[in-house]
C-alpha cells in the first residue's frame, strides 16, 4: 500500500484515480480547493484535505505532502482567466514539485495533454495560448528536477466509459485523439506501479492495447 495524493481531486480524471486507488487498498489525499466537494471526494474512498493550491506557498505544500510516497498533479484554472491559468498551471504547479523534493516524496506524476511544448504553435491571441504556455513552462521544469517524473499527454478528453485500451505515441496528435477521461484515470494508476515510466512523456488516446501492455512496450 501507497500513500498517494492526488492535487486537483475533485477534477474528472482525480475522481476516477481516487476511486482507482483506494479500491486498490492505496490511502489517498485528495486535495481540493472547495470545502463543498468534500462528499464526493470521500465517496471514492480518498480522504479529502481543503488546500488552495493557487495561493499556498512551497513550505505550506511541503507541508501537506509530508509523508506520501507519489504526488500526482490533476489541478488546472479551467481556462478562460489568463492570470489564474499562470498562477495555476505554470506557478502553483513549480512550487508542488519544488514541494514534492523539500517533503522528500521522489514519485512526481503530470497529467498534461498530448500538445503540451515549448512551440506548442497555439497563437499569441487565442484563448488556449495561456494554458499551452503554462503546461509547456511547468512541464520543462519537472522534467529538470530530481524528482522520479513522468508526464502523461492524453488527447482531446471525453466522458465515455474507461475500456483500459489506449494508443500510445500516436502517428497525428492532432487529429482524432478522444481519450476518455476514466482511461486517463487508468493510465495514471498504471504508472505509478511501473517503475519503467519514469523519465518519460507518454502521449495517448483512446486505442485497442491494454493499457499495462501499451505503456511497458514504449
Amino acid at each position: 500500500m501507497s500513500r498517494i495524493a492526488i492535487i486537483g481531486g475533485h477534477g474528472k480524471v482525480a475522481l476516477h484515480l481516487s476511486r482507482i486507488l483506494s479500491g486498490e487498498g492505496h490511502d489517498v489525499t485528495s486535495f481540493i480547493r472547495n470545502p463543498d466537494h468534500v462528499s464526493d471526494v470521500t465517496d471514492t474512498g480518498a480522504t479529502a484535505e481543503v488546500l488552495d493550491v493557487e495561493n499556498s506557498t512551497t513550505v505550506e505544500l511541503a507541508q501537506a505532502l509530508q509523508g506520501h510516497d507519489a504526488v500526482v498533479w490533476s489541478a488546472g484554472a479551467g481556462g478562460g482567466n489568463p492570470a489564474r491559468t499562470y498562477a495555476v498551471d505554470r506557478d502553483a504547479a513549480i512550487r508542488s514539485m519544488d514541494a514534492s523534493t523539500d517533503a522528500g516524496v521522489k514519485r512526481y506524476v503530470m497529467v498534461s495533454y498530448i500538445g503540451a511544448a515549448k512551440d506548442h504553435g497555439v497563437p499569441e491571441d487565442h484563448p488556449f495560448f495561456a494554458y499551452a504556455e503554462a503546461k509547456a513552462a511547468a512541464d520543462d521544469y519537472l522534467r529538470g528536477t530530481e524528482l522520479d517524473w513522468t508526464v502523461l499527454g492524453p488527447g482531446t478528453l471525453t466522458d465515455e466509459p474507461a475500456t483500459g485500451l489506449i494508443e500510445t505515441d500516436p502517428a497525428n496528435p492532432g487529429n482524432g485523439t478522444e481519450t476518455s477521461r476514466a482511461n486517463v484515470a487508468l493510465v495514471t494508476a498504471a504508472v505509478l506501479e511501473l517503475p519503467g515510466t519514469i523519465h518519460r512523456t507518454i502521449t495517448f488516446k483512446d486505442g485497442t492495447d491494454d493499457v499495462v501492455d501499451a505503456l511497458t512496450e514504449v
